[in-house]
């Protein structure tokens, strides 16, 4: 029996992943909450043969108001995280972030060209530098997971989708910053299966693209949830338009098909449907395309 190390375990993500290793994984896990920019709380850690690193920074607004916490989180977090698994002899699972600025041509493989053109994912990036520094120098196994647009249920409120669920229980009126630009989003369900598919494939080093294949606008969401949730409330724009914002991502996921035998199983509307029926608002059954 092997015994993993969850970072960010109180996280959305971690949450759920937390819960899919206990139904369907019969290794011990440990559940971590430190602060991961502190070397000496990893030092506290017991010793495991696998960590999944979750805990980061990821608003990314808050990053352009305060970018150095999100280097101190995500690049020297990581870095911790790279430094236990090199002393313990683990190998390490760790969540990046969409990387490649605003994109050339759709869909988006993994070998496109990098351009981070915020702070958040500038510290992404370096994370994944020291990644490939510890793989290459210490031999430590490491892999790494490009999440696009990450939503479900128990994600924060200054989220897109979270932000509109709250908006449809409030009632009234729904309002947005900005309803044109495009994003791939991938239910975190799909993101946990993949997780739990790399637990059992021994990779030296890789990255995979996780994401849906498809981009829907701030529209498209909430007119599906709309539909679901059997509302029809305004809904308004303030055509505000982000510092830096990519007009549309598509993620090409057949690198992680080959190589992970995955494919994401949760349409959009599928997604949102579950999302649905956890917050208590899904009308009526719908049919999945």
């Amino acid at each position: 029996m092997s015994k993993i190390l969850v970072t960010g375990a109180s996280g959305f993500i971690g949450k759920r992943l937390l819960e899919m290793l206990k139904q369907h994984n019969d290794n011990e896990v440990v559940e971590s909450t430190i602060d991961v920019s502190d070397a000496r709380a990893w030092e506290a850690l017991p010793a495991c043969d696998t960590v999944i690193h979750l805990a980061a920074m990821t608003f990314v607004p808050a990053s352009w108001e305060n970018p150095v916490s999100f280097f101190q989180t995500n690049a020297a977090g990581t870095l911790h995280a790279c430094e236990y698994c090199r002393k313990q002899k683990a190998r390490l699972i760790v969540t990046s972030a969409y990387l490649y600025g605003i994109p050339s041509s759709l869909p988006i493989a993994e070998d496109a060209p990098i351009h981070p053109n915020n702070p958040y994912a500038f510290s992404k990036k370096t994370a994944e530098d020291i990644c490939g520094f510890y793989n290459e120098f210490y031999k430590v196994p490491i892999v790494i997971v490009r999440p696009f647009n990450i939503y479900g249920y128990g994600q924060k409120d200054m989220f897109l989708i979270p932000s509109i669920i709250k908006q449809l229980k409030a009632g009234g009126a729904i309002y947005i910053k900005d309803k044109t630009p495009r994003r791939d989003y991938i239910y975190v369900d799909d993101v946990v299966a993949m997780m739990l598919q790399l637990l059992n494939k021994p990779v030296s080093f890789n990255i995979f693209n996780i994401g849906s294949g498809e981009s829907h606008s701030p529209e498209d969401i909430i007119g599906l949830m709309q539909e679901i949730a059997g509302t029809d409330l305004p809904v308004f724009s303030e055509e505000v338009v982000r510092q830096n914002e990519i007009p549309d991502t598509i993620a090409d996921m057949s690198k992680a098909k080959e190589l992970l035998n995955w494919e994401p199983s949760f349409t959009i509307r599928k997604g949102l449907e579950d999302y649905l029926s956890k917050e208590n608002m899904f009308a009526k059954p719908q049919n999945d395309r």
